[in-house]
């Protein structure tokens, strides 16, 4: 808070002369009040009782403050006053701006009296120190409301988040609590697309020299902020800065999501991996169950960053449930683990849609090394790769295998039709 102490007061004659046309607090706050009405578009549209009440209020408060302080006293005590309806209007959403620009509008006619009743050299002497008292009241004033309003606002976002964070609880543990909704403002959608995310390290997170923490934060916040305006109802968020899950209301158009990912990506700065189904209500916390055991497939298999839905990796994912038949897929290349380049032959062979010659440029081999390379894995496996029933056990293994965090290819990519390159132990690829 400014130090008006510090300045000369100039309690004399000319300084009480000059502060005269302020006297009047009652009438000149309710013509102040008339002139927001009539120039701030904010103010328009309170109602009476705020205009009749708060706001006149606070010009009183104002015009109170300004006339001491002219006058050499100090800071009256009512500044707490102003602090509260400051408060007050932070949770009843009234800009900051508009309060300011009330607050500046309110100052400049009331200097703008003073000026008026200068009329000799004493009072224009007596103005010097008028200019440097104006600059101490608008301090004040502007640090109490200021702060005041922030810390309000801080308190109403901290309620809100902790609303949204117990709502997005209860639906996902089937407890749909619309009381509580209604209690925070809060509205709930008929359904949802349940999405799983998955939020890497930033780069900077393993920077020497830099608080990956603070890094991670704000990766997270980046990300949040980009989710707020996403969709009409707001999606709901359960995230860390590792990922988490997201409630998107059904209203936003499913073809809609991968453009919503990409933006999220976008905000955060990384190649965020996301998984996705739409349900009713009632239904939210088995979808999310699915959608964080499809995420799991996902990244298991190191798929590229992207969104996923169920009907993308059902073969993938229903091939990397537990249980013998696994381990018997997984079995199925252990002859192989012995020859890491006839893994490699295999993965290239369909990752390349089983085009044996551009498999064989991707290794720099000969088509006839290549051809005996696959010839080779048939006699210890028992499978032969050109032969489409046992290319799909031979494929089967490969996605079982990566399930376990081996080697593996992108295969679901090459299931649709589309070339993909061999992804290996830390490499997510970008796509």
């Amino acid at each position: 808070m400014s130090d008006t102490s510090s300045v000369r007061p100039y309690s004399g004659a000319p300084g009480r002369r000059l502060t005269s046309p302020l006297n009047d607090i009652p009438a000149l706050s309710r013509k102040m009040v008339g002139h927001f009405v009539e120039t701030i578009a904010p103010c328009r549209t309170l109602p009476g009782e705020a205009l009749d009440g708060d706001v006149t209020v606070v010009i009183s408060l104002c015009l109170e403050l300004a006339v001491t302080v002219f006058e050499g006293g100090d800071v009256p005590p009512t500044i707490t006053r102003l602090e509260e309806v400051a408060g007050q209007w932070a949770r009843e959403g009234i800009p900051l701006d508009a309060i300011q620009s009330a607050v500046y509008e309110g100052i400049r006619l009331g200097v703008d009296l003073v000026h008026a009743a200068a009329t000799s050299a004493d009072d224009f002497e007596a103005m010097k120190g008028f200019a440097r008292r104006q600059l101490d009241i608008v301090d004040v004033i502007a640090q109490a409301m200021s702060r005041a309003y922030v810390r309000e606002l801080r308190a109403v976002v901290s309620e809100h988040h902790t609303a949204v964070h117990t709502l997005t609880s209860a639906l996902l543990s089937g407890h749909t609590s619309y009381s509580l909704a209604r209690e925070c403002g809060i509205e709930v959608a008929d359904s949802y697309h349940v999405v799983a995310v998955s939020l890497p390290p930033h780069p900077e997170e393993q920077a020497p020299g830099i608080d990956a923490k603070v890094v991670a934060r704000r990766k997270l916040r980046r990300v949040q902020s980009a989710l707020a305006g996403a969709s009409r109802p707001p999606a709901l968020a359960l995230l860390s800065v590792d990922g988490g899950t997201v409630l998107i209301p059904a209203t936003l158009p499913d073809d809609d999501l991968d453009a919503l990912i990409v933006r999220l990506s976008r905000a955060g700065q990384v190649p965020i991996t996301a998984t996705a189904t739409t349900a009713v209500v009632g239904e939210i916390p088995a979808a999310a169950r699915e959608v964080h055991g499809l995420l799991a497939t996902v990244e298991r298999l190191r798929r590229r960053p992207g969104l996923y839905r169920v009907g993308d990796l059902a073969l993938e994912h229903q091939l990397t449930r537990p249980g013998p038949g696994l381990k018997c897929l997984i079995d199925t290349l252990a002859p192989l683990d012995r020859y890491p380049n006839l893994l490699e032959t295999l993965e290239r062979y369909i990752g390349n849609d089983l085009d044996r010659k551009s498999a064989a440029r991707d290794l720099h081999i000969h088509a006839n090394t290549f051809d005996y390379r696959l010839k080779r894995i048939a006699t210890l496996t028992g499978y032969t790769p050109s032969v489409p029933s046992d290319l799909a056990r031979l494929r089967a293994a490969l996605i079982a295998r990566g399930h376990t965090g081996r080697d593996t290819v992108d295969y679901g990519q090459s299931l649709s039709g589309q070339h993909v390159r061999p992804v290996r132990h830390g490499d997510r690829g970008t796509g």
